[in-house]
Formats: structure tokens, sequence, C-alpha cells
């Protein structure tokens, strides 16, 4: 009964994205994309005899969570084809060239005849998902192959369906994984506290991400040149909303101090918008030249892939979207020793963000009054600045190992060929 109502939501879902498609983009994106994606498995996997890894994320914050995860695995297996999907359009279209994997597709809608075809087609020897992923007739499908699946880098709050009275069908799909590795020792009591006891804290993944990006950033030349000798402020994934709370700071402090600014949108619109909003001297960093950026106060990266790089030349940072849709990723600038602030909305699903608030070295805010003090404060107190790193690098540093310890778990129990 639940699995058919499931089914019959999910082909609702897809009567809908075809209707959004029609005057949205990235709808429009999100069919054509799988338009062709059974063609490509069968041309694939029909001469395939490699044991098969298949990954799936969400979109792209998912995929930093795998990455590390999928090039260690590359090197403990490597017989293996390694297959990753996407489900939204703004992480496939960003990583599918991405060449730690053999091939990558979007992964058809889960109704039941696409994940019984997929699963005759692909034949994978292990499945992993990736923090908040659970599609019931994938995960059935494998199960019923004996297919061994886990979850990594989950995360779960007592708000999510599997701990309410109508989550019978989704507390199901957390019994069809061999095991789940949590973010946290508050979601592995949750998970306990409904009878699934195949679970382990391994950490978040993201961890060991940013750290490979400290061992080797790029370099950016221009960069340097528009910071000078100055103090830099770093503006990242920034919404309108952002910068409603960001505009007469980055407008009044000019001279000693400059900003980066990555709008998390960067298309013309935009782009556009947050320039209309700057009265002081900005360039785009696509269109300027070294002797512009010199000149420049604001530099706008409107640019996607650079941002997580850019965070080394900054001293403290501001993080976009937690007044909307979700806090992006704050650890990219924390593994810098960045202090960062942040929105102080829907903190629960991103427990870094408490944790590191109370290490000292995250500032969450409600207002643009609290964006002052603490700007103030950050930008004028280089002792209490000094402190705040310090509690950021610690902090990195107490909580990196995620991916050996899944790793480990796999050489005990995972049959496949590794060394």
């Amino acid at each position: 009964m639940a699995s058919g109502l499931y089914n019959f939501l999910i082909a609702i879902y897809g009567l809908l994205i075809r209707v959004v498609s029609l005057f949205n983009a990235k709808a429009k994106l999100f069919i054509s994309g799988r338009k062709g994606t059974f063609e490509v498995l069968k041309g694939c996997f029909e001469t395939n005899e490699r044991p098969v890894a298949w990954f799936h994320v969400a979109s792209l914050g998912e995929f930093e969570q795998a990455k590390p995860v999928i090039e260690a695995f590359r090197e403990g297996y490597p017989d293996h084809f390694i297959y990753i999907t996407f489900f939204s359009p703004s992480g496939y279209e960003q990583k599918k060239n991405y060449e730690g994997a053999d091939l990558i597709t979007y992964l058809p809608l889960d109704r039941p005849a696409n994940a019984h075809k997929f699963m005759e087609v692909v034949q994978p020897a292990i499945v992993v998902f990736v923090k908040y992923e659970f599609w019931y007739n994938y995960l059935n499908e494998t199960q019923k192959l004996k297919v061994p699946i886990y979850s990594i880098s989950a995360l779960f709050t007592p708000n999510h369906i599997f701990f309410k009275a109508h989550g019978g069908l989704h507390r199901q799909m957390l019994g069809f994984f061999a095991h789940i590795f949590v973010q946290n020792e508050p979601s592995k009591i949750l998970l306990e506290g409904i009878n699934i006891g195949h679970v382990s804290i391994s950490g978040d993944t993201r961890f060991d991400r940013v750290v490979d990006t400290l061992k080797n950033p790029e370099k950016y030349p221009l960069i340097e040149a528009f910071k000078g000798s100055a103090e830099l402020m770093i503006i990242g994934s920034s919404w309108p909303i952002d910068m409603e709370l960001l505009y007469a700071i980055v407008n009044e402090n000019r001279g000693d101090l400059k900003f980066v600014i990555a709008p998390h949108e960067v298309n013309e619109a935009s782009v556009s918008r947050l320039e209309q909003g700057l009265s002081c001297t900005s360039v785009r960093i696509t269109d300027c030249t070294v002797e512009q950026a010199i000149e420049a106060d604001v530099l706008i990266i409107n640019t996607i892939g650079m941002l997580s790089n850019i965070y080394q030349y900054g001293h403290f940072a501001y993080i976009g979207g937690a007044f909307g849709d979700g806090l992006h990723n704050i650890l990219e600038a924390v593994i810098f020793g960045l202090p960062v602030i942040f929105g102080n909305r829907g903190l629960e699903k991103f427990p870094e963000s408490l944790e590191l608030a109370e290490a000292g070295g995250a500032f969450p805010i409600d207002n643009a009054k609290e964006m002052t003090e603490i700007f103030n404060q950050l930008y004028a107190d280089k002792d209490f600045r000094a402190n705040a790193s310090e509690a950021c690098k610690a902090y990195i540093e107490a909580n990196t190992g995620a991916t050996k310890h899944i790793m480990n778990y796999w050489k005990a129990n995972y049959a496949g060929k590794g060394h």
C-alpha cells in the first residue's frame, strides 16, 4: 500500500517536472539529460566484464562528499568500474567530465520499471548512496539481487520521515542497507531507536575532501594582484537576501580591506543585480585586466568552480544560503583557517555549523545589526580573529578520517577484489 502511494507520487512528480520544464531551464535539463540514458548504459555495460561500483549522489554537495571515497575506492579496488549517477542537473552539468569515474549519467526517475531495467543492465557489485538519497525502487531492486548497499555521510534529525508514524516505507528502506555510515552520534542514536543497528559513526567525508584542497590549492595570480597587501573578506555562495545584510559593509569599507564576492547564481541577471547594490568599484573576474583588478574594491567571481580554492587568500568569510534553501559549504573556508559568518536559519541540518560556533570559529547571525557587530570584531580585533582561526584549524583536524573508516570497513566486509 505504502509503495503504491510512493510510486503514484513519483509519477506525479515526473508529470509536474515535464510541465515546469516548458519554462524553467533547470527542469528542462532534468528531462533532456535523462533522454537516451538506457541506450548509453546498454552500450557501456553489455561488454563490460569488470565489477561495477555504483555511487549515487543528489547534486554537487553530495558529490564533494563522495569524491574522497570514490578516489580511495579506486585506489583500493583498481579492477572495478566506477559509475556515478546524479539526480540534479546542477551537479551533473558541473561534474559530468570528472576523470575519476568510468561513466557518469543522470539517474532515471525512481519508477519500478526504470529501477528493474537499470539493475538488469548495470549489474553493480556494490552500491553507495550519499547523505540524504533514499530511492525506494532502486534500493528494493538492489537488495533483491543481494547486492550490498551502503549509505555514507548520512545525517538524521528527529524531523525526518523515518521517525514519524507514517514513515514505515522509509524505515523499510533503511533495512535494505548493508551498513549506514552516519556523521554523528545523534544520528546513530535516532536509528538505534527504530531498531536500525547496522550503523557506525564515520564522520563527514567533506572534511577529507577539503583537506585535499588544502594540500594543493590552485593559484590565481589575478586574485593575488587584486588583494595586494590589503586584508580580504570573502563572501561565498551569496544570495540576494545575504547581500541585503552585506551591502553597507562592503560599500563603507574600502582601502585596507577588499572583498571577493562569489554569488551562488552566476547568470547575467543575478550578477547585474549584485552590481546594482554596490557603490564602490567592482570588476568581474571574467573580463578584467590585472590593472583593473588592482584598482577595484570588489572582485566578483561570475564563474563556477573557483571558490573552494579562492578561500586561501582570505582572512575571514561570510557563507550564504542559510536564509534561503540551506547553508552552503563552510568547510571550504574553514580549512584555510577562515572564521566564518552565516545566517542562523536551519542549522540543525548542518551540524558542523553548530559545532564550529560552539568551538569559537563560526558566528551565526540573525540580522544586519548582528552582521555588522561580528564583522567589526573580526576586522578590528586581530587577536579575536586569530583565536577564531585556530579554532577552525583544530576543528578540521579533529574531524578528518571518515574515508579511512569507510574503507577499513569495506576491506573487512566487502568481497570485492581489493589489495
